[in-house]
């Protein structure tokens, strides 16, 4: 609990000096972006460029508390396994909600053969820096600041709460006529929050914690964070992918079963992460399962 409250407060911290200098910064002229987009955007900016100082501070600034312990070649393979899994994994649930006409092919932008190609390109990248900035942070150092005095059980439940929670805590849009000062800067941030307890995201909330829980389970059998990223990038492939293929069915009966984080991540998702969750933990307990070919003991 200790650990996560640090590297919630860290987070909090950019996120208010960013709403800070979100004024000054779009008074300059400079930029001609929604306010709101300015403040998420410097706020992130800040994180990765105060987040080694932040690592050394907690003595988390060495390759094994990061999760790149190990050889490099297990941790490629791992990275590489894991990519394939992921698709495998949400190619499952996207197929599902087809099957379920939860969501509905889009031919217009299947038939786009060139578009496609770049799109499935552009997806794969975004998908691995997603994936090696999230995992690193979450799965790397705040689970292993964790894990270093508390047990296996803690430390996954912990970072995928924080984990979860960070994905809702978006700046609040302003009404374009009102003039952005510190005041305006202050609601953005507060309406982050209010947005965030929304009971209305419990659906996309329950499934980015097993998300969370799961990659958690995987860092904890492997030692690394290889196989992490490897799934990660490829849920966001598959992901966006199926967001560009096919549309939402608001009109099904079990429409309530995707969410509205992104159309997809749901309480479908959250059963099938739950099954896997369980299956793969109680897997490479036994010892019938090794994620790094190999059984575990």
């Amino acid at each position: 609990m200790r650990a996560t409250a640090f590297f919630f407060l860290y987070l909090l911290l950019c996120l208010l000096l960013a709403a800070a200098l979100t004024p000054p910064l779009l008074g300059t002229g400079w930029l001609d972006f929604e306010p709101h987009r300015v403040l998420s955007r410097l706020a992130q900016v800040l994180m990765l460029l105060g987040i080694w100082p932040f690592l050394r501070v907690l003595r988390l600034d060495d390759r094994h508390s990061l999760g790149y312990g190990g050889p490099r070649a297990q941790f490629v393979r791992g990275l590489v396994r894991g990519w394939l899994a992921g698709v495998a994994i949400l190619a499952v649930l996207a197929f599902g909600e087809l099957a379920l006409e939860l969501r509905v092919p889009d031919p217009q932008n299947a038939a786009r053969y060139g578009v496609l190609a770049a799109r499935a390109a552009q997806y794969l990248a975004a998908g691995l820096l997603i994936a090696v900035l999230e995992e690193t942070f979450f799965r790397g150092a705040l689970f292993a600041a964790i894990r270093r005095r508390r047990p296996a059980a803690s430390a996954i439940v912990w970072s995928a709460l924080l984990y979860a929670a960070v994905h809702f805590l978006k700046p609040d849009d302003l009404d374009t006529s009102r003039a952005v000062d510190w005041a305006a800067s202050g609601e953005m941030v507060a309406g982050a929050f209010t947005a965030a307890a929304d009971w209305r995201h419990l659906d996309s909330f329950v499934a980015l914690l097993l998300v969370g829980t799961f990659l958690g389970l995987v860092r904890e059998r492997t030692g690394h964070v290889g196989w992490c990223i490897g799934l990660h990038a490829g849920w966001v492939f598959v992901i966006q992918l199926t967001r560009y293929l096919t549309d939402g069915n608001e009109a099904s009966p079990l429409a309530f079963l995707t969410g509205d984080y992104d159309g997809v991540i749901g309480w479908l998702a959250a059963g099938w992460l739950a099954v896997l969750s369980a299956g793969f933990w109680s897997a490479t307990r036994m010892g019938r399962v090794g994620v790094e070919g190999k059984p575990e003991v």
